[in-house]
């Protein structure tokens, strides 16, 4: 019996991931909890629900001020959040 060139046990869990179709939840997650960190406290504390679905991350906020601020960054903020996850994740962002 050969030995196979050894993989690291961080290569072994990102290859299980991709193979169950584990990743993409999981990066979806990822970018739902670096949210907070990413755009600071005073906007966090605005935010009122957050969600992914079809690649589109959908942030309702309490201010109508704030959500045409964010409206005006949000390429920026697209690629920050995806760049945290280091994962394309999400395309778009609908404030509401």
């Amino acid at each position: 019996m050969k030995r196979r060139e050894a993989e690291s046990i961080g290569q072994l869990i990102h290859k299980y991931l991709r193979q169950e179709s584990l990743e993409g939840p999981l990066n979806e997650r990822r970018l739902l909890d670096s949210w907070p960190q990413l755009m600071g406290p005073h906007i966090a504390s605005y935010t009122k629900e957050l969600y992914i679905r079809n690649q589109t991350l959908y942030v309702h906020l309490s201010s109508a001020v704030l959500r045409q601020e964010l409206l005006m960054g949000k390429d920026l903020i697209i690629r920050k959040l995806n760049e945290n996850v280091r994962a394309m994740v999400i395309t778009n962002i609908i404030f509401s």
